[in-house]
């Protein structure tokens, strides 16, 4: 298996680019019940279905994916997401993670990076999300990334079969809690800006 191409490292965690050859784990990691009960969705993927997004996905420079990783050993963890509306420069965040993976803190740390990748080298004016109402290990985690609550669409979604309300959360990046790696990286290496 090839090493991961870390885009942006923090303290525990990185961003790479999402590799090919872990479809299968993104796969699984999407398909398990957790993360189908996190998304509000009801029924599994197939790989097939999920091989044909990958290609798409790919190509579409307004759909970044990114792998998250754990800096010790460059052990994949999950994958975050902005699906980027280029007319007015906000994007809708997505994240899952491993599941053994879950409760160690990953979520606060991958959304916080990629809000730093967000609002720092995207030049994005807004991020937001939905989270399902009972999802509080979510919320959380969102929370302490930067995202604040700025709405609830009710009984849009679903929590063990009962309809529950959607929150929506969004950050802006006077909202980032910093600090930021971009700029601590940008200035660390003495690099200026190309344009």
């Amino acid at each position: 298996m090839s090493e991961p191409h870390i885009l942006l490292a923090g303290q525990n965690l990185a961003l790479a680019l999402p590799r090919r050859e872990m479809l299968e784990s993104y796969h699984a990691w999407e398909n398990d019940p957790g993360t189908i009960l996190g998304y509000g969705n009801q029924m599994p993927q197939s790989l097939e279905v999920r091989a044909n997004g990958w290609e798409r996905q790919r190509s579409n420079h307004n759909y970044p994916q990114f792998e998250v990783v754990q800096l010790e050993d460059k052990t994949a963890v999950g994958m975050t997401t902005l699906q980027v509306n280029t007319f007015v420069r906000t994007a809708e965040f997505v994240i899952v993670l491993a599941p053994e993976e879950r409760g160690k803190g990953h979520a606060t740390e991958a959304t916080r990076l990629t809000l730093d990748w967000a609002f720092h080298l995207a030049a994005l004016r807004m991020v937001w999300l939905k989270v399902l109402g009972p999802n509080t290990a979510g919320v959380t985690a969102y929370e302490k990334a930067g995202f604040k609550h700025a709405g609830r669409l009710r009984q849009s979604g679903y929590w063990l079969g009962q309809p529950v309300d959607e929150l929506l959360m969004d950050a802006v990046p006077e909202d980032f809690p910093g600090p930021s790696v971009v700029t601590s990286t940008v200035q660390r290496q003495g690099t200026q800006p190309q344009g």
